[in-house]
This record gives structure tokens, C-alpha cells and sequence, in this order.
């Protein structure tokens, strides 16, 4: 049976989930039989599209790239089109609502206000917003646990790369008694240059080039970006409900020259490093520029790569290292938490 999918927002990360789901849709039904059916599409700024026998994703992105609007979309028997996110999440068919509409991250909204309602109307909610989560994570999921659905949120840490998937399955079992973790390439790419030789403003300027800053890099080089993560990891791995306010925050801004070259000296080398650390019987949190050591794995995670290390009381410490970011590694994100949610896995 297809599992039905409707998405809120169509923009990078929408598009990249839509990309795979009509690039391998035939590998995903051969090889573990799912079958993903997009019947709606919403878009503030783009239109909306919901057709409950689904929606052709060739005409989609045709329609899209010709027009740059959904709602060119050809008619046909069924079909609806203008209705606005919460008439889509009420009025679909959807098994599944994927929810990667812009959202402000200090407030979580609207993306708060979609999982409470898609909750409502006994729908799964999958999320590459890493604001709601870090922000109401206790209430979202009591009221998902109420309702009987699932919500799920893989693409809010590290991209593509397990960071929240990996603890309870390949992990169970374990004491897990710190986390740490490089979770912003954009700084990760700022330090590497800085230590070639580069002043930070150059640094900084060659990664907006790249595309790896935003024109206001605020949120990246100042730390929130990478608080907002480990609020995360300290509600969902360490199972802490910690608020974002309670992570220490600092910035890499206040790194010069003479501090990369002492780090280099004594064999070190700075990242800005996020830690979640059970100390007794509570759980700390943290973000801010560390000297490593260069034997830490965590000390040769280069470019704009992320990596998150787990200290566990049987396995030891186990790295994990992937991108933390991207269009087709958000994408699948989405895709890998639909998938277990198919399978009635975590």
C-alpha cells in the first residue's frame, strides 16, 4: 500500500525529497517495498496542488521550471488547487506530512502550529526545522504520543547523517555520558581557513562565496545555530529537557591569529565544538571554540563537514562523520525518517 505524503514547502529541501522520491521511487518499492505517493504540495509563495491519487512529479517540476508556480499544474478530475497548509494538512488524504516551510527559528513558527495540527488530524509529521523541536520538543511529543502518530525529525542536526538515528538503534544499550560534536560547517570552514593562513573577514567572505555563510552569518559564527542543535541532542539523545536558553553559547568572532597559532603550537587545532555532558545526576550543555587535540577525532574534521562523537560506557567513544547539510543530503533525511515510519521503526 502507498504510504501518502503531503509536503509544506517547496523550496531546497522540498525539492530535494521530491527529487528522490521520483529518481528511485522504483528502487524504493523493489528493494524495501515503499512505495511514496506525493498527493499535495503546499507552498506560501508557490501555490498548492493536492490530487488524493497523487500528483505526476515530472509535471511538477515541468510545470515549475516553466512557469515558477504550481498552480500551471493541468487540470484534471480531482484535482485541487489554492488551498493554504493547514487546509492541506486537515483536508488531504496524507498519511504523512513533511513540514520544511520557512520558519522563524525563535519562535518555531508556523512550523509549530502545522505538527500541532497535522497531530489533530491523526497524521505523522516529518520536519527538517530544527526551531520547533529544540524549542517544544516536550509538548510536540506528548501530543504526538496522545494522538497515536509519529514525529520525526533526522534532518534537524546533521543533514542526511544519522546524528538522532544512529543512539537508538545501533547504540541500545549503552550509556551514553557526553556528546560532543562539530554541528556547523560553516564555522568548521572558517577555523580550517583561518589556520592556512587567512584572516577571519576572509575567511568569512570565502565561505559566503561558497555559499556555506549567509550574507548575515550571525546565527553561524556566533553559536546559535549549533545551541539550537544541542537542545536537541540533550532532549531526544540524553533525554534532558534542557530550553535552548540554558546551552552557553559563545561565538568564534573572538578567535585571532595569535590564538590559532598557540593551538598550533601545542598541537592543537580550534573548533567550535557543542557538548551535552551528564554531570551526576543532571545534564549540562554547552557551544563554543575549543582547542582539540589533534589525536581527538573531532580535531581533523575539515571544510565545511560535520562530525559528532558519543561516549558510550560499553563501546567507548564512536564517531560519527557526515555532511551536515545540502539540498540532496536534507532531502534524504526526510526520506530516511519516512522510511522508518513505513517500516513502524523508531
Amino acid at each position: 500500500m502507498a504510504h501518502k505524503i503531503a509536503l509544506l514547502g517547496f523550496g531546497t529541501v522540498g525539492q530535494g525529497l521530491l527529487e528522490i522520491i521520483r529518481d528511485k521511487g522504483d528502487r524504493l518499492r523493489k528493494n524495501l517495498g515503499f512505495d511514496a505517493k506525493v498527493v499535495a504540495i503546499c507552498d506560501l509563495m508557490k501555490g498548492s496542488l493536492y490530487d488524493p491519487e497523487g500528483l505526476d512529479l515530472d509535471q511538477v517540476f515541468q510545470t515549475f521550471q516553466e512557469t515558477g508556480s504550481l498552480e500551471s499544474y493541468p487540470e484534471k478530475p480531482g484535482l485541487v488547487k489554492g488551498w493554504d497548509s493547514f487546509q492541506t494538512i486537515r483536508g488531504s488524504n496524507a498519511d504523512t506530512i513533511v513540514e520544511v516551510t520557512f520558519t522563524d527559528v525563535q519562535t518555531g513558527q508556523p512550523a509549530i502550529q502545522h505538527v500541532k495540527t497535522a497531530f489533530q488530524a491523526g497524521k505523522n509529521v516529518v520536519m527538517s526545522n530544527k526551531g520547533p523541536v529544540a524549542l517544544a520538543y516536550e509538548e510536540l511529543s506528548r501530543l504526538a504520543s496522545e494522538n497515536k502518530v509519529k514525529w520525526r525529525f533526522e534532518g534537524t542536526v546533521m543533514s542526511g547523517t544519522p546524528a538522532l538515528g544512529m543512539p537508538p538503534v545501533c547504540l541500545a544499550g549503552n550509556e551514553i555520558r557526553e556528546v560532543r560534536g562539530i554541528l556547523n560547517g560553516t564555522t568548521n570552514y572558517i577555523l580550517c581557513k583561518m589556520e592556512e593562513g587567512m584572516s577571519y573577514q576572509e575567511a568569512l567572505k570565502e565561505a559566503q562565496a561558497k555559499g556555506y555563510a549567509e550574507a548575515d552569518p550571525t546565527s553561524d559564527v556566533e553559536g546559535y545555530d549549533a545551541r539550537y542543535k544541542a537542545a536537541i541532542l540533550a532532549n531526544v539523545v540524553m533525554n534532558a529537557p534542557l530550553k535552548v536558553e540554558q546551552v552557553k553559547r559563545q561565538g568564534i568572532t573572538r578567535l585571532t591569529h595569535e590564538d590559532i597559532k598557540q593551538a598550533k603550537s601545542e598541537g592543537k587545532r580550534w573548533k567550535l565544538i557543542a557538548k551535552v555532558k551528564k554531570e551526576g545526576d543532571r545534564v549540562v550543555a554547552s557551544v563554543g571554540p575549543e582547542a582539540v587535540p589533534l589525536s581527538d577525532p573531532l580535531a581533523n574534521i575539515s571544510g565545511a563537514t560535520n562530525a559528532i562523537t558519543y561516549d558510550c560506557d560499553l563501546a567507548g567513544p564512536i564517531t560519527l562523520v557526515g555532511a551536515g547539510a545540502g539540498r540532496t543530503e536534507t532531502g534524504y533525511s526526510i526520506l530516511i525518517d519516512l522510511i522508518n515510519i513505513y517500516r513502524g521503526q523508531i
